[in-house]
This record gives C-alpha cells, structure tokens and sequence, in this order.
C-alpha cells in the first residue's frame, strides 16, 4: 500500500527569497505539495512566490491557499494559473474558496454559493480555451496548456461539497478526520456529482487537517480550548462548518460556544477527531488510522494558529515531518 501523500500550508511570512528556499526545504523533508496562502494584505504575492517555488523545486506540487474570485477576478487567476504551468508543467493546480482573510481585507464578505458556481464554471472554461462572457465583453486566453489546469474547490459546508461534486476538478475537504464526519462529506459530495450526471472515479479528494504539534498528547485539549481570535473559538476557525462535522462525530457544539467550557476529556476526543495533535509519532499513528478507517489517502497540513500566530513559518512541521512523520508513513 503506498503512503498517504501530504502537502503543507505556508504562509507568505517570510521574503520571498526565502519563501522559495522554504520550499525547497519542504521538498527535502519528504512533502509531495505546498500551498502557500493567498493573502494580498500582507503586502507579498503567492503567485510569485509559488513561481519562484518553482524553480528552486523539481517534484513538488504546488498551489495557491487559497485564492477567492472575488478578490481576483477569474480571467486573472486563469491567466496565473497558466503562467504557473508553463513555470512547473504538470505541478500545479488552482484551488480557489469563498474566502475568510482575503475577501475581508478589501471589504467584501465570503462568496456565495452562486458565485463560487459562476467562478468556476468560467474558470474551467477559459482554461479549456473557451470563450465567456463577462458583461458586454467576450474574452478568451491567447495561450493556454495542451492540458488545462484542474481548478480545485475549498468546500468547508455542505452546499460548497455539493458544488464542488458537481463542477470542479477536485476538492479540498474541511470535515476533520473521523470516519462518521468523513462519510457523511462524502455523501454530499456523491450528491453534487449525481445532479451533474458526473462520475467521481478518479476524482482527488485532499483533506485539509490541522497540525498541532507538542511534546504531550493534551496539546489537542489545549488547543479545542482556545481562542482563534475575540468571539471566534478556535473549532470555529475558518469556517463554524467545522462544528456541523464535528457534530456528525457525535460532538454537538453552538456556534458561538465557549470553549474554555468543554470538559477536557471531550476536548481530547474532540481533537482527535478535529486533526492531528500531539507529538509527531503520535500524529503519523493518527494519520495511518484515519486511511485506514476512513480511506483519507491525500491530507494538506494546516498548522494549528491564532490570528496572531497566522504568519508564523513551520519549521517545527518540516522537522517533525522529515524526521519523524515521513518515515513512519512508509515508503
């Protein structure tokens, strides 16, 4: 059986110079892919930090994490999703969501379902060398690959799973890791394939699970406990979607719950089925199981944060990663 393959989440926290050098580390420690967040306000582009990712890797995949079509308009994403395939043909792929830190700093809130559909049907389309339509204007890309670059959705609730089921290349799953929470994402995820008429054989699901590294297995109840930032728990952080999943695992939460109120015994199971957490052989053990119970074979690591600590590079994750967890997944 192979391992399952892992791809990392990196902030643009550093010059990207040194972003392109992270990645060159994160290839070395074992990763398959590294997502680098798209965050406009913090004054460095993901895009020319994964162009530069390129060149200082050879196999990585690499991807935007990840970009709102409201904020870029979908003839500029596909115009730098190309640009990105001529750079690394092969290794990259788009990936683009409602939005949560992005749409907020140019003042917008979260894209619709509706939108997200129009997005990417026109996405998918231009990538394909197709014309559409915006407004009064009909526009196509003067150059695209032989192979269109898969556009792949962040879906975090039901109706984003449905959609993304029904017309993106791929999906990239925010339900946690219990087989309960798993399988029933999956269900919503059939769904919006059979209202298309599609088939999801082949089709990638990348769970997203969040990493939460510490020298004792309560680091997972400390951080349940938490505060992503004033009013936001940590559980609820991107999306209060989290809570809908974790309640499919038999964990009933409110929105807007105080989590310093969660017994710690709940909390620990909490954390296990929320990501991984603990010491790194304990979250390669996690990792194996969740394959083996709920047949999670592509997860994309996402750091465990606080707004504060949202920029912070992750040296600890490669480390651990390299030293510990890559080895233990097998060959």
């Amino acid at each position: 059986m192979t391992r399952p393959r892992v791809a990392l989440r990196v902030p643009v926290g550093r010059p990207l110079p040194e972003l392109a050098a992270f990645a060159a580390r994160c290839e070395q420690a074992g990763f398959d892919g590294v997502g680098i967040h798209d965050h406009p306000s913090s004054g460095r582009d993901a895009y020319l930090a994964l162009a530069m990712a390129a060149r200082a890797t050879h196999r990585l995949q690499l991807f935007p994490a990840t970009s709102s079509p409201l904020v870029r308009h979908p003839l500029v994403l596909a115009s730098l999703a190309h640009s990105l395939e001529e750079i690394a043909p092969g290794r990259t792929y788009l990936t683009v969501a409602p939005g949560f830190i992005s749409t907020r700093s140019v003042g917008k809130p979260r894209a619709t379902v509706a939108f997200m559909r129009a997005a990417i049907r026109d996405l998918r389309r231009l990538l394909a060398g197709e014309e559409v339509e915006f407004g009064p204007t009909s526009t196509r890309l003067r150059n695209r690959s032989a192979t269109p670059t898969p556009v792949y959705l962040l879906a975090a609730g039901p109706r984003m799973i449905e959609l993304a089921g029904e017309m993106a290349d791929g999906v990239f799953l925010m339900v946690g890791l219990h087989s309960a929470a798993v399988r029933a994402a999956l269900r919503h995820l059939e769904e919006g394939a059979r209202r298309a008429g599609r088939s999801l054989a082949g089709f990638p699901v990348v769970f997203v699970v969040t990493l939460g590294l510490g020298s004792d297995a309560e680091v997972g109840t400390r951080w349940v406990r938490s505060w992503f930032a004033p009013g936001q728990p940590f559980l609820a952080y991107p999306s209060a979607s989290n809570l809908r999943w974790l309640g499919a695992a038999g964990f009933e939460l409110e929105d807007t719950h105080d989590p310093a109120a969660i017994p710690e015994d709940q909390a620990r199971r909490i954390a296990d089925a929320f990501g991984l957490f603990g010491p790194p052989e304990r979250c390669a053990e996690r990792l194996l199981q969740a394959r083996e119970d709920a047949g999670v074979e592509h997860v994309f690591l996402f750091p465990a944060h606080d707004l504060a600590g949202g920029y912070d590079m992750p040296e600890a994750e490669v480390q651990a990663f390299a030293e510990v967890i890559r080895p233990r997944l097998g060959a």
